[in-house]
């Protein structure tokens, strides 16, 4: 009598069934250190990506344009899994980001759309991935404090005030970069 009939594990996006193939990872870096790793990665060989973001920054005595990374903390690098070691290595690299131990890669596709908006001429800024039925808290503006349930209406981000008493609410239209997770 035989056992169970052997199944082959279904590839997932979270876990490369081929640790030789050559793909995006998403690298977290110490704070600040983005662009160290960046550079030490481009040094060694290693296809490094930085999307930044231009802002202004303010000292005492002058304004001056910064250019930020978009996604704090994390830097980008194609490489293959197999090859994590000089990765792992450079100064300032905290891990590599996985899901139950393997490494995640990133799609080329994600990528590459990220670097098209970048060298566009459109205006972007980063923005938290936050979930609709998320219970959210308005950090800038006029209704900083306000905690409430994110909602969406077409494009646009909305804020649900409830007042769970009296089964009633009230919607107001919120940017999505101006509310956090509460």
């Amino acid at each position: 009598m035989s056992g169970p009939p052997a199944t082959r594990p279904i590839p997932t996006p979270f876990a490369p069934e081929d640790t030789s193939i050559v793909q995006w990872f998403a690298i977290w870096t110490r704070s600040r250190h983005e662009r160290t790793v960046h550079d030490q990665l481009t040094e060694r060989g290693i296809e490094a990506f930085l999307p930044t973001v231009t802002r202004w920054s303010r000292w005492k005595d002058r304004r001056k344009q910064v250019d930020w990374p978009l996604f704090p903390g994390y830097c980008f690098g194609r490489f293959a899994a197999a090859d994590r070691l000089p990765v792992l290595k450079c100064s300032g690299v905290v891990s590599i980001v996985s899901f139950d131990g393997n490494l995640a890669p990133i799609p080329d596709e994600t990528i590459e759309g990220i670097r098209t908006l970048v060298h566009s001429t459109l205006p972007y800024d980063p923005c938290p991935l936050l979930k609709t039925g998320s219970r959210v808290e308005v950090v800038h503006g006029p209704l900083k404090g306000i905690t409430g349930i994110l909602e969406r209406k077409g494009s646009q981000a909305r804020l649900i005030l409830s007042v769970d008493l009296i089964g009633r609410g009230v919607s107001v239209q919120v940017d999505a970069a101006d509310v956090r997770e509460y």
